[in-house]
């Protein structure tokens, strides 16, 4: 970042297109990380405004005003009141929808009484004259005082316009208030707060008084008066109420001035489409239809280019061990690395594909139609209309989803939604069920159309919804915490998806995965690696053992090193720890082998494919190219002869991962957000009992 850069805070209302503008002006010149302290996204990007002048955007949550509800809403203020020179903004944008410019100036009008340059970004102007409005660009710019740019972030329209715009808001580095609250509820008020500080605009001084929410810069002295200054409550809520009143009415009287609206040529599409969308009947037929499509996709595109990928580890494998000399880094390499990554990249067709569709839908404006009509379903199990966000969010990772129940006013609702959230099928089970479903389940068409194991998906992607609602409705029966409850969404209208948006929410989220699941189960790669390479005694005097022993004497060469792999993988250190929970999980139908993949896959469920791939490439004999697919079909079980990963084994594996909360990074979520370990031990117990008697139930009966 150099001096020179333009600090951006890019802010808006929810289903403003803040998005489709802040990748517009960044490109792929983009960076997701954490604000400091909580665990809420943090989008930056460069963006290049001339030829010697670049920008750092900042994309700030979405937010109906400064006076926050939520904790993503609260990063906002927090931003906003930092007098920090690398951090505070230089120029705010603010981008509004064409057809709700009243309720988003209400945002931006607290923002200009902050004092700091301000751009106003009316977006979604090619719907201008289809909803038959009309604005005064030119006086609309003289009666708010600031620079005013009409664009269409979906369609590249005016983005250079905005971008000159920052530039000279820039330059000019002087903004005066729209409102200005102090001369309009009580002048000697606002007179005495004013003196507590020069450090600080009027309204940057009632926001912390009001919202308790104090910048680092702020002295003890100048905290100790606000502090003091705030101990009249009722004032200062007839005081806000007053500000709120006041702002629309000078909305209202700028509006009036500058904007019109035709009604004779408004069309009514959007109302004609929430009429089947939001159907008491048919609104929840056509969103199982949709989740069908989706399933029936996640297999049928997924298959070739998955198998195109399982196929090149298997042959990149054994490349490795020809053209390597043997040793410790070429068994490390052929054992540890290769099959670890195979292991990651081999589901990125079919994670690509759920986050592709994920993103069509919130581009829509469908997803909105979901939660308004989930609403009443929910408030019957104890949530709200909200809860299902993290619940279909849950589909690609639990963490953000957990995170996005911030939104969800009442503790009670907000408590009982992260429980239940990790019952909600996410991307690290989809590999686990997707090798399960390919080895028990037949590749079928059923009505000549429908794939069997699609099918079966999505009744796994269902159990886990059933479950997360039967667990809400037993939660909501038995906590005994009081909290208010209120529902309130916007339906924002139907749009084209935009490809630019659904690409790089598809890029970044498919990243994220690959990146975070990667390293993990690379490093976990190795380390069984090790573990399943060295032993004790036992270990290294396997080969003699095996030589030695006459039952072996008619082997082949290649049986007699197989059997000498499985001897040494049984007594390495790995194979005495899954051994000493074979006792606990053989009521399951697993083995120690299983077992090993069961206790690594507590640090993330995807590590499971990723373990059984690196314990079989060690076990292999130096000349077996198999596939991860091959290689678990081809096990068999030495107590009965039969395959390993039969139907009843199978089926109880996949009741397993549906049920048991294996992911630490979930539970390191769930006590940041609830401030206690209770919850999250009690997540973690009562969904790996679950998890132990569905499957022991499921194994029992089928075999």
């Amino acid at each position: 970042m150099s001096k020179n850069d333009i600090k951006v805070a890019l802010i808006g209302n929810p289903n403003t297109g803040k998005t489709s503008l802040f990748n517009q002006l960044t490109g792929l010149n983009q960076k997701v990380g954490n604000y400091p302290g909580v665990t809420v996204d943090k989008k930056q990007g460069i963006s290049k405004l001339s030829a010697t002048q670049n920008a750092i955007i900042t994309d700030l949550p979405g937010t109906y005003s400064i006076n926050p509800t939520s904790l993503d809403e609260s990063i906002v203020l927090k931003t906003l009141l930092k007098k920090d020179i690398k951090e505070s903004p230089d120029v705010i944008l603010v981008v509004a929808d064409v057809e709700n410019l009243k309720r988003n100036l209400l945002l931006f009008s607290q923002i200009k009484d902050l004092e700091i340059p301000t751009v106003l970004a009316i977006n979604m102007v090619d719907q201008m004259n289809k909803k038959g409005i009309s604005i005064d660009l030119s006086l609309l710019q003289k009666e708010l005082n600031t620079e005013v740019v009409l664009i269409s972030a979906r369609k590249n329209q005016g983005i250079n316009d905005v971008k000159e715009a920052i530039i000279r808001c820039h330059v000019a580095a002087k903004a005066s208030p729209l409102c200005g609250i102090n001369s309009k509820i009580d002048p000697d008020y606002f007179q005495k707060l004013k003196e507590i500080s020069p450090n600080y605009s009027l309204y940057e001084l009632w926001l912390m008084v009001t919202q308790n929410n104090y910048p680092d810069s702020i002295t003890k002295e100048e905290k100790e008066k606000l502090l003091a200054f705030k101990q009249d409550v009722s004032k200062l809520k007839k005081y806000q109420h007053k500000e709120t009143i006041y702002r629309y009415q000078e909305i209202n009287k700028i509006l009036k001035k500058t904007y019109i609206v035709d009604k004779t040529k408004a069309t009514d599409v959007r109302s004609k489409l929430d009429k089947i969308f939001t159907h008491k009947i048919f609104g929840y037929f056509f969103f199982f239809m949709i989740l069908l499509v989706i399933f029936q996709s996640i297999f049928d595109w997924a298959t070739l280019p998955m198998d195109l990928i399982d196929t090149t580890f298997a042959e990149l494998s054994d490349f490795a061990r020809d053209r390597f000399q043997p040793g410790l880094l070429t068994d490390l390499l052929v054992e540890g690395i290769i099959p670890g990554i195979g292991g990651v990249l081999i589901f990125i067709p079919q994670i690509a594909i759920l986050f592709l569709f994920i993103a069509i839908l919130e581009e829509t404006g469908y997803m909105s139609r979901v939660v308004f009509l989930m609403d009443k379903i929910m408030r019957r199990f104890g949530m709200n209309g909200k809860s299902i966000i993290p619940l279909i969010s849950g589909t690609a990772c639990a963490i953000p989803a957990i995170m996005a129940t911030r939104t969800i006013s009442s503790w009670k609702e907000r408590l009982i939604t992260i429980l239940v959230t990790p019952f909600t099928t996410c991307s690290a089970r989809l590999p686990v069920y997707a090798i399960l479903i390919a080895l028990i389940i037949p590749d079928i068409k059923i009505l000549g159309f429908l794939n069997l194991q699609g099918l079966v998906l999505l009744l796994l992607y269902a159990l886990g919804f059933g479950m997360a609602i039967l667990g809400a409705y037993i939660l909501h029966k038995t906590l005994k915490i009081q909290s208010k409850s209120f529902f309130v969404v916007e339906m924002p209208n139907y749009k084209i998806p935009s490809i630019k948006n659904v690409f790089f929410d598809v890029l970044e989220k498919t990243k994220a995965f690959v990146f975070g699941a990667g390293k993990i189960i690379l490093a976990l790669s190795i380390v069984l690696w090790f573990l399943a390479s060295n032993g004790p005694k036992s270990y290294t005097n396997a080969t003699k053992n095996v030589l030695e022993n006459v039952e072996n004497q008619n082997l082949s060469q290649d049986e007699l090193n197989q059997r000498i792999a499985s001897v040494k993988l049984e007594n390495s250190y790995i194979g005495i720890m899954g051994k000493s929970i074979e006792p606990a999980i053989r009521p399951l139908g697993y083995d120690w082998k299983i077992g090993i993949a069961l206790i690594t896959s507590f640090a993330a469920r995807e590590v499971f494919v990723g373990t059984l791939a690196t314990i079989y490439s060690v076990e292999a004999d130096d000349e077996n190219t198999a596939t991860i697919k091959e290689k678990m079909r081809s096990e068999i079980n030495p107590a009965t002869g039969e395959k390993r990963f039969n139907f009843a084994v199978g089926m109880s594996l996949l009741i397993f991962y549906a049920f048991a909360m294996q992911c630490m990074a979930t539970l390191a979520i769930v006590k940041r957000e609830t401030k206690t370990w209770k919850w999250p031990l009690i997540q973690f117990f009562g969904m790996g009992l679950l998890a132990y008697v569905s499957s022991l139930i499921v194994y029992q009966i089928l075999s």
